[in-house]
């Protein structure tokens, strides 16, 4: 038996143009940018920088040899401290620690050369560039990137990262960094590691990162296959990208127009089915040098299909100067479920037997990506005074991997009555849309009006009866 419904309700959802704040999507700070000053110092202590339009996720990047000092002795409050400021409003971090940098002597630490790991000092950029380690003299030293002895140390470290961190849904994505200068798979301006060793060494890092981390997002940089390389020949993006690894680019707007970035053919392999970061140039240097341009910033976004994108710099300075810039990324970001329309029966009246009743989700994905987790629509009734009477979650429509302006409609049947959801005295309603777990936990904000502060969206009313011999049940 079918609930008797002689008309139907309609809401038409129209994208409000909010910033919206979501899992797995967002605009990162850059608290840690591998010097510990850059650029958390720039902000109070314990700002979550809910102030910047789509900052959801604080970005920690550090070298190795500043969490682990000692061999299996960690500096955990490093991360921990500011990561809470974010999580304790319902935001995200992200993690990155390298083994390479040019500003200190050993971003691996000391005691793994002590044990026997082999490695050697270099000049930057071949003796071109300046020598930025703090004394001015003495050169930083690059691990051997495949040596047993540095990957047995790795190994343990990384299982040491994982078995805190995997697995949070806190994280939003851990880089693998572990493999050259500042972490980006590069190593032309450091100790330039022969090509065919390049490849053998990043796909062991790769395999030692999945071997620990079997939950949180992985992310690689796209200079591990060169970072001038154009010819649509990507085999370790390839491999990484087998093994689920997302991809980023950390070097937008590093250089003036036309090469204001290199690989947005990678990022089209991978934005469907895996997530992008971007990351642009520190802003002050890009400014510098004449590269920086708030458009290009926008549409880098908007070609690259991305998820992330970067706060390098002064934050406030950045907001400053490109407030809308940053506004347009903020809302175009990952994805964005626009309930396009929702119906449903303005009165239903329930028989005897546990009716059940439709109801017609439609909806737009009106981001540049999509959602690469669950998530299922939900239709929740609720009384006046907003207690729960009817979960009714639909678990035949994922919008995980909606594509950005696509459309999905389902029909959906539920049941209320008898031997369905809860019962409740004949009356009027009130009817919340909302997006998240398969089991009607909300998740996801709507670029909507009506929230009850849990992310459930009013979209109107429904009258609900009960046909004669049912009456009223509690």
């Amino acid at each position: 038996m079918v609930a008797t419904a002689a008309h139907t309700a309609t809401f038409l959802g129209v994208d409000d143009g909010r910033v919206l704040t979501n899992p797995d999507m967002g605009l990162t700070m850059h608290y840690y940018s591998n010097v510990p000053h850059e650029y958390g110092s720039r902000v109070e202590p314990g700002d979550d920088m809910t102030w910047f339009p789509g900052c959801s996720v604080c970005y920690l990047r550090l070298p190795w040899s500043m969490i682990e000092p000692e061999e299996g002795v960690f500096d955990w409050a490093t991360i921990d401290t500011p990561a809470q400021r974010w999580i304790a409003k319902g935001g995200q971090i992200a993690l990155r620690f390298t083994c390479s940098e040019d500003w200190m002597y050993y971003a691996t630490p000391k005691w793994v050369e002590d044990a026997g790991a082999k490695g050697k000092h270099y000049r930057l950029w071949a003796g071109k560039g300046p020598i930025r380690t703090p004394d001015g003299k003495t050169l930083p030293w690059d691990p051997d990137f495949g040596d047993s002895v540095f990957l047995e140390k790795l190994d343990k470290f990384i299982a040491a990262v994982a078995a805190r961190y995997d697995g949070r849904p806190e994280v939003a994505f851990v880089d693998i960094g572990s493999y050259g200068l500042w972490g980006e798979g590069h190593t032309f301006g450091s100790s330039q590691v022969p090509e065919e060793k390049r490849a053998v060494d990043i796909s062991r890092h790769i395999d030692l990162w999945r071997k620990y981390f079997k939950r949180t997002q992985l992310i690689l940089s796209d200079d591990i296959d060169g970072n001038a390389n154009q010819t649509g020949k990507y085999p370790i993006l390839d491999y990484a990208r087998s093994k689920g690894v997302g991809w980023r680019d950390d070097s937008i707007l590093v250089e003036p127009p036309p090469r204001s970035w290199y690989h947005a053919d990678q990022a089209e392999r991978y934005w469907r089915t895996l997530p992008v970061v971007l990351e642009h140039e520190h802003y002050e240097g890009s400014v510098k040098r004449g590269a920086w341009s708030p458009e290009l910033l926008v549409r880098s976004v908007e070609e690259h299909h991305a998820s992330y994108m970067s706060i390098h710099g002064d934050p406030k300075k950045l907001l400053d100067k490109n407030r809308e810039a940053f506004e347009k990324i903020a809302r175009r970001l990952g994805y964005r479920f626009v309930p396009k329309s929702v119906t449903w029966p303005d009165i239903v009246t329930v028989g005897k037997d546990g009716d059940t009743f439709e109801v017609l989700f439609t909806f737009v994905n009106g981001g540049v990506a999509p959602c690469y987790r669950d998530a299922w629509p939900c239709l929740t009734i609720k009384d006046e005074k907003g207690r729960i009477l009817a979960v009714l979650a639909d678990g035949d429509c994922n919008l995980k991997g909606l594509l950005p302006k696509a459309v999905k409609s389902h029909a959906a049947k539920f049941r209320l009555g008898r031997f369905g959801a809860p019962t409740f005295p004949s009356g009027k309603y009130d009817v919340f849309i909302s997006v998240g777990k398969i089991d009607g936990t909300p998740v996801y904000e709507l670029p909507m009006n009506g929230s009850d502060g849990q992310r459930r969206y009013k979209t109107g009313t429904i009258v609900i009866g009960y046909a004669d011999g049912v009456g009223d049940m509690m």
